[in-house]
């Protein structure tokens, strides 16, 4: 019997072997896919397929132009201040046995948040008319 516990739990390279099975046919079904798609569709290329679609809009100006630098700001704040939210879902899981001194670390955290998010209103970050 311990003989039997010891060769399951022994880690062995064909203990890997479902995994790599497993991806070779996953890498197998999607490359036999692509090529079957390639092959057997249909190839009449159109003025009207080769056109960009978007959404049903029409096309308006070049793609190349610069984007405003407000889109990127409001982008990196929002992960920011997406990641905060992150941090307090340990805490409320925690919350009882972390007791007061996890309470003003939180508190610590938040107003730390806080005057980032005071300074990037000050700073006009969130203004988006120029």
């Amino acid at each position: 019997m311990f003989t039997d516990t010891v060769l399951l739990s022994a880690t062995t390279p064909f203990s890997y072997f479902p995994i790599v099975m497993q991806l070779l046919a996953a890498l197998g079904f999607v490359g036999v896919t692509m090529l079957a798609t390639h092959f057997l569709g249909p190839k009449r290329k159109t003025s009207d397929k080769l056109a960009t679609f978007e959404s049903g809009i029409e096309q308006k100006g070049n793609a190349r132009q610069p984007v405003a630098i407000k889109y990127f700001l409001t982008a990196i704040l929002f992960v920011l201040f997406d990641v905060e939210v992150i941090f307090f879902y340990p805490y409320a899981v925690n919350f009882r046995g972390l007791g007061w001194d996890g309470f003003m670390a939180m508190l610590l955290f938040v107003a730390f948040f806080l005057c980032g998010f005071i300074y990037i209103l000050k700073k006009g970050a969130l203004k988006w008319e120029d």
